[in-house]
Parts: structure tokens; sequence; C-alpha cells
């Protein structure tokens, strides 16, 4: 269920409210395109920003919209533990098939701190859990000895979405651990590398755009046929990068918009729009992989 291409989902925004319809479009869009999972109100899915009513009604909606056809993985973290534990138990009732748990971020708690924390979210429900380590985010790194605890101790703690930008890490974990732990990639441009060594996917910017090739890429990786994913690797490298231009989900909420999948570019602030030559650098490189015209 928690292998190949999950999509970090973007929050489509309308006139200052989830924008319901361009909601349900993406995810019949991902259905139709073969994306693995979908995962919404993680970073890219502006989480930050959202209120707790929006944040239960975004999962609400989701898993509705989703109707079976494609697993929902919430993202339930925050950095109190009361709050993330209140998500949690809010979207499983709602009746997500997982959650996505991000090391609690700016209190930069100690390794026993961040491992306390997962604990007592852990204790609270039965839903999988993917743990997310994004430090240049949180401002704090868990180290593999604390996920290899953490996945040892808790039978819900099924994976880890790592974003530190160390391929090693990938290694490092499964010989903490062992070959069948989900180590998921939260970098696309680092997807195939990490999957090389052994990482299961990867929660994906780019397959809000390019769903059907992200998820074949990853197929073809789970089947070993490596020269074979490198092609697709290769063929959307500039878009890797350019969706990072800017802070994410700034590139790729933009270029969704170009692209028609969503009614309306907003974002909430501080997140603001593109300066206009990076808009241009966007567009060129969607114009190339024939994206938009």
């Amino acid at each position: 269920m928690f292998k190949g291409s999950l999509v970090a989902l973007i929050t489509p925004f309308k006139d200052g409210s989830i924008d319901r319809k361009s909601l349900k479009a993406l995810i019949d869009f991902h259905v139709e395109n073969g994306t693995d999972a979908i995962v919404v109100a993680g970073t890219t899915g502006e989480s930050a920003t959202l209120t707790f009513p929006e944040h239960e009604e975004l999962i609400n909606l989701a898993v509705e919209y989703a109707d079976k056809r494609i697993p929902v993985v919430a993202g339930t973290g925050a950095n109190a533990t009361h709050e993330a534990i209140a998500l949690t138990k809010s979207a499983e009732k709602a009746g997500a098939d997982g959650s996505l748990q991000i090391v609690p971020y700016y209190n930069k708690p100690t390794q026993e701190g961040i491992y306390q924390h997962f604990k007592a979210i852990c204790e609270e429900t039965n839903l999988p859990l993917i743990l997310y380590n994004i430090p240049s985010r949180t401002g704090v790194d868990m180290l593999p000895e604390t996920f290899a605890r953490l996945y040892s101790d808790f039978p819900n703690v099924i994976g880890i979405k790592e974003a530190t930008g160390n391929v090693a890490r990938v290694s490092e974990m499964i010989n903490l651990t062992n070959p069948d732990v989900v180590i998921l990639s939260g970098d696309d441009a680092l997807t195939l590398p990490m999957m090389a060594v052994g990482a299961k996917g990867v929660i994906s910017v780019a397959n809000n755009l390019v769903p059907k090739d992200i998820a074949e890429m990853c197929r073809l990786a789970l089947d070993g046929r490596f020269e074979e994913a490198r092609k697709i690797h290769d063929k959307y490298w500039e878009l890797f990068k350019v969706l990072f231009i800017e802070t994410n989900p700034i590139p790729v909420k933009t270029a969704a918009y170009l692209m028609g999948l969503i009614e309306d570019i907003e974002m909430r602030l501080p997140l603001y729009y593109m300066k206009e030559e990076n808009e241009e650098k966007l567009k060129e490189v969607l114009k190339k992989y024939g994206l938009i015209k």
C-alpha cells in the first residue's frame, strides 16, 4: 500500500477556502494515472497554514473523494504532541489508510524527545505511521538510531519519508532494521538513487504534474529494471530542479494552475506568488515537456 509513487498532494484553495471541486479533480487525476497513494495535508499541501477545522475537512474530503480507489495517507503531524494525537485520531475516524508524521518543528527536541513524541502518538492510534524526517524544515534531524528504535518498539511505525538529501541514510536504516522497512524518498531528484540501495518509493512533488511517468519509474525500480527507470529519471531532471526554484509548493502549485489542474493559483501567506523571472523559467520547462503550450 505504501510503496511506489505517493503524491505529496497540493491543497487547492479558492476565495480563502478549500476548493472542493479542484480537490476532487486532482484525486480523480491520480486514480486515472496510476499513483499508488495520495498524501494530503503534508508540507506540499500547506499544512502549516491550515486551521484545525480545515485540516480535518481536507482529510475527510480526500477520503470521501478517493472512495477506496486509492489509499489516503493523512499528514497529521504537529510540533505539539497533543495536536498531532488529536489530528491523527480524527484521520483514523475519517477512514484514512495511514498517517504521515513530521518530526516536531521549531521546538528542536532531543532524540529522546523525538522518541517520546512518536511513542505518545503510537499509543493513541492503530493507523500505520510513516515518520517524516526533513531537517531543513524542522530544524532537527531524527537520527537513524532513533528511527530504528521506534520501528522496533511500535508495530504501527512502518517506515519513514527521508528528506535529508543523504542517500547513505537508506543503507544505514536498513542495516539497523530490516530490508522490508518502508523508506520513501522526500526528494524527486534522489528517488532513483535511494531506490537503488533499498528505498521503496517516493512521496513526490513532481507527481502532482506527471503522475503516470513517476509511477512507472518507481515500478521499474521496484522490479530491478534500473536502466529503464533511469531513462525516466533523466527525462524529468529539469522538472525536478525547477520545482524547487522557489520554496515548495510555490512552483508546483503555479505549474498545476498553468496546466489547468486547479482552478485558482491561490496560496496562503506567507507563501506568495513566484517572481516573474522564476515563473518564466518554470514555463519554459513545462513547455519543453509539453505540459503547457
